[in-house]
């Protein structure tokens, strides 16, 4: 596929903004491509902002090891605004949003309410009860589309692909930041879940820590490795697992597969992962890009074919930490879940996974992996969320 295009721009309040732009069929140096950055970069944002919000804190709770960020300023982010008022759709004289240019294709921008940020930096080596640190780190905002209505799984496959390239490329700029350890891509969908914009979109977030479930895995995975003499990895075999038992997978491509896992935590729950072991999503080579970008909208709409209204879920894409010990072990795969159990029931976390982290599951993992083959009869076609 020819290459994207990428666009830096500057908010009125000085936060960066990129816009990534669909690879035109005539290659990556085509006329068309270029005049198209050149428009893209004219464009200002006229919104009088002032300063940028002050940085909200990370305490340390002694109790369990772990940082906590606390970001009061948050409280005031536009929440579930109506579609003539959305921060993430082209600008218009009646809407100055967070995107100056009146089209885009894809764009990426540090988020105006971060959790993390916007100052990098390396946390305390020995916390202790009373740390408290301003919260380092970046959280960026991945706009898929300008339309407003719609979600991923109704891009087509160039704009998805568009997409993964602005994942692996944010991915790569911001694990090089100070004192970052962690890169997390996500994407919260539906009410549900708690989004606060219906614009489809997603997050990156770039941890000065390593958040605990990532520690988990990493741990998990390190331990494993070191037992096989660095021969084999724990996500490596887990997929050889599933592929030779057969009875959970979903689909299978040329270099990722899809499966619903042995020890599923929740009613839906599905992971995508490369079948050779690469650290992240900018680790990936062209032709596996593309094949990402199918096979994920293809596991989407297989989720969305399950009921008759739209699944919420969460994507999380595991990325092998920046730690040097670490990260020899680590190996990307996307966990996607929902907390979906029926078509009008939702798994709700109790006393038992909220309070103690113990998992209860309301289905069998290999029933959720049954009636995911069979969607594929009935996933929907593409309807909308980009024009490529």
């Amino acid at each position: 596929m020819p290459a994207t295009s990428i666009t830096r721009s500057t908010l009125a309040d000085g936060r960066e903004l990129f816009y990534f732009a669909d690879a035109p069929a005539s290659g990556p140096d085509s006329s068309a491509s270029a005049g198209r950055a050149t428009m893209l970069a004219a464009f200002t944002d006229r919104r009088e902002l002032g300063g940028r919000s002050s940085a909200g804190e990370l305490r340390f709770d002694a109790l369990t090891g772990e940082w906590v960020a606390v970001a009061a300023h948050r409280q005031s982010r536009t929440h579930l605004p109506p579609a003539d008022q959305c921060p993430l759709c082209p600008s218009t004289p009646e809407n100055l949003s967070e995107i100056p240019a009146p089209g885009y294709d894809v764009v990426v921008f540090e988020n105006r309410f971060p959790s993390l940020g916007p100052d990098v930096g390396m946390l305390p080596e020995q916390p202790g009860w009373g740390t408290s640190v301003p919260a380092s780190g970046r959280c960026e905002v991945v706009s898929f589309t300008p339309e407003h209505t719609g979600s991923f799984s109704g891009l087509s496959d160039t704009r998805a692909r568009t997409v993964v390239e602005a994942w692996a490329e944010r991915t790569a700029a911001l694990s090089a930041l100070p004192g970052v350890r962690q890169v997390f891509p996500f994407e919260n969908r539906g009410a549900e879940i708690g989004v606060t914009l219906h614009h489809p979109h997603g997050q990156i977030y770039a941890y000065p820590y390593l958040p605990p479930r990532a520690a988990v895995l990493a741990a998990a995975a390190r331990k494993h490795y070191d037992d096989a003499g660095g021969r084999e990895t724990l996500t490596g075999s887990l997929l050889r697992a599933e592929r030779e038992d057969g009875s959970r997978m979903v689909l299978e491509g040329k270099h990722f597969s899809a499966y619903v896992p042995f020890a599923a935590r929740w009613p839906l729950e599905v992971h995508l992962v490369p079948h050779r072991q690469v650290a992240d999503l900018a680790g990936l080579d062209g032709e596996e890009r593309d094949e990402l970008a199918r096979l994920y909208l293809d596991l989407l709409r297989r989720l969305d074919a399950l009921y008759p209204t739209p699944t919420p879920y969460i994507a999380a894409w595991q990325q092998a930490p920046l730690d040097r010990l670490l990260r020899p072990a680590g190996y990307l795969h996307l966990q996607l879940t929902s907390p979906r159990r029926a078509a009008d029931k939702l798994k709700y976390l109790a006393g038992s996974e909220a309070a103690m982290g113990a998992f209860i599951n309301d289905t069998t993992p290999e029933e959720v992996a049954a009636r995911l083959r069979a969607a594929a009869a009935t996933s929907p076609a593409r309807t909308g969320g980009g024009n490529p």
